[in-house]
């Protein structure tokens, strides 16, 4: 059985947030947790994520956003082997945001499961050219959104159906039932 484990970013992922209602309504979802949301250490985040991905007991399928992708891409090849696929959401840009400089350099190697990035053409947070490289360096599928921001709540994104399109187009709807409230259905 697969387990999504959802990764949230700098300063958590809030009430209304797509991860959040994700983690309300799919059957199964664990959601890793931090001990600083505010002041991020790259080697804690890795850690504590690496952590949540070993305690299940099969595959997992990851579902991060912002700073939880650029985490996520810095995880050892041990924890990483258990990942089936990865929904990458508005990755951040450490190099431009000095409070998340710990996470620079980010990776620029293919990562070794199936992953789709998707990104915005006016993510505050992340230029789309950047995000772009990392699709390519990480051998990710790219999803271009338009003027989407930084594809959370402040730029009117919930329940996110088609965030939960990709996330089936990941294997999981076949491995974990998603089954979320009608308003969430795609």
């Amino acid at each position: 059985m697969v387990t999504l484990v959802i990764v949230p970013g700098w300063r958590d992922s809030g009430p209304g947030h797509w991860q959040t209602l994700w983690a309300d309504s799919i059957p199964g979802a664990v959601r890793v947790h931090q001990d600083d949301w505010i002041t991020p250490v790259r080697k804690a985040w890795v850690a504590s994520i690496g952590h949540t991905i070993l305690q299940q007991p099969g595959p997992v399928v990851i579902a991060a956003h912002s700073l939880g992708c650029i985490a996520t891409a810095h995880l050892p090849p041990e924890v990483a082997a258990k990942i089936q696929g990865a929904l990458l959401v508005a990755p951040a840009d450490p190099e431009r945001r000095g409070i998340l400089a710990d996470f620079a350099p980010v990776p620029y190697q293919r990562l070794p499961y199936r992953s789709v990035l998707v990104a915005s053409s006016n993510d505050p947070f992340c230029p789309v050219r950047t995000a772009g490289a990392y699709a390519r360096a990480w051998g990710s599928e790219f999803v271009r959104l338009q003027d989407a921001g930084h594809i959370n709540v402040e730029a009117g994104f919930g329940p996110w159906p088609l965030g939960l399109a990709l996330l089936q187009s990941l294997g999981v709807a076949h491995s974990v039932a998603v089954s979320a409230p009608e308003s969430l259905a795609i």
